[in-house]
């Protein structure tokens, strides 16, 4: 099944879309960090410019919100306000696992009005927004009342937020920002179908991994008679919309660079598919960075990063193991065209191709 949603991925053949119907197959790219979308991007799409997204996002056509998982994601516009009403949910068993003895006796419904009310005069950084509640919640910190103002509010991260990062990032009401109201729907039915449809075959651990919310299994029973089912080597269920493009296992799949927090590794409780269980204590930090990626056949099989300096910028690939000759030159290739597309104005540019680890 992995060619399969190699395909829905878009990292078996860069596509020609736009970045909004990018962003709308996939239901956004997470977004921890600003930059890793931009890579994410880049990789799935014939004609991706790094200024196209910049552009977007100060046009107010795409925005960076908590959505999948209580995370930080890249959206378009019209997702964030149909997507967010579904996973209200999630954001309030964030909000509980993170905070919840801190929250004793706090009046949730009268800290959201209070951030609709302080947030409707101007954009806050975070620590502005605390500081504000705790003029109303004197005995309660400002990191858990901004906290829970993120979660019981949907807010957005207004720019700058862009390419290159540096700025400090400023909150404000999602409503207002894009001058509509949230959705009305909070049935996770549709989600579910369009999961599948960017990320299947998967199971109901899949699905609730990726989404964060609970309840899924009843849902997918619900929606059974309208997928196909088939069973993984363990026996596990996974399910699929019927008509979706499912290619032969033998389909090639090229050398690709993924940015870190990939849907294609986050998207999965299974994640064996792509990664061989001693690799993956090497995709991500002890604190729960996940590092760029390096896709080889299909499998996760390297790390890389991207340095930037003032004239120079280069690639540094890792892999987990000595590379075929030919995967040694796509992959270097695939780098010098990534440093091409994100540091056009460097004119030292340069690949650096370390020893497997």
């Amino acid at each position: 099944m992995a060619r399969a949603t190699l395909e829905r991925q878009w990292l078996l053949r860069r596509h020609d879309m736009s970045v909004a119907a990018a962003l709308e197959h996939l239901v956004g790219l997470q977004a921890q960090a600003t930059d890793q979308p931009y890579f994410g991007l880049w990789t799935r799409l014939a004609n991706f410019a790094f200024q196209d997204l910049d552009r977007l996002v100060l046009q107010k056509d795409v925005v960076r919100c908590a959505l999948l998982r209580s995370t930080l994601h890249l959206v378009t516009s019209r997702d964030a306000l149909r997507l967010r009403p579904v996973l209200q949910p999630v954001q309030d068993r964030a909000l509980a696992a993170a905070h919840g003895p801190r929250l004793a006796g706090l009046n949730l419904a009268e800290v959201a009005a209070a951030t609709r009310e302080i947030l409707a005069e101007r954009p806050l950084t975070y620590q502005e927004l605390g500081e504000r509640l705790r003029m109303r919640w004197p005995d309660r910190g400002g990191d858990v009342l901004a906290n829970a103002a993120r979660n019981v509010e949907a807010l957005v991260q207004a720019p700058p937020a862009l390419w290159g990062g540096g700025a400090r990032v400023r909150v404000t009401l999602m409503s207002e920002w894009l001058d509509e109201p949230l959705g009305d729907e909070v049935e996770p039915g549709p989600l579910v179908m369009r999961y599948l449809a960017a990320f299947g075959p998967a199971s109901v651990a899949d699905i609730r991994a990726w989404s964060g919310l609970a309840g899924i299994s009843e849902v997918v029973e619900a929606l059974r008679p309208r997928l196909r089912v088939f069973k993984n080597e363990a026996g596990v269920e996974l399910f699929d919309l019927p008509h979706a493009p499912r290619p032969e296992p033998d389909t090639p799949a090229p050398v690709r660079l993924l940015g870190g927090f990939d849907g294609l590794i986050l998207g999965f409780a299974d994640r064996s598919r792509f990664l061989d269980d001693a690799h993956r204590r090497h995709i991500a930090t002890v604190n729960g960075i996940f590092h760029p990626l390096i896709l080889i056949d299909g499998r996760v099989a390297g790390v890389w990063k991207l340095i930037v300096a003032k004239r120079a910028a280069s690639v540094e690939l890792t892999p987990f193991a000595p590379l075929q000759a030919n995967h040694r030159s796509d992959l270097v290739r695939e780098a010098e065209a990534l440093l091409a597309a994100a540091a056009p104005d460097r004119p030292d540019r340069d690949v650096r191709l370390k020893p497997a680890q």
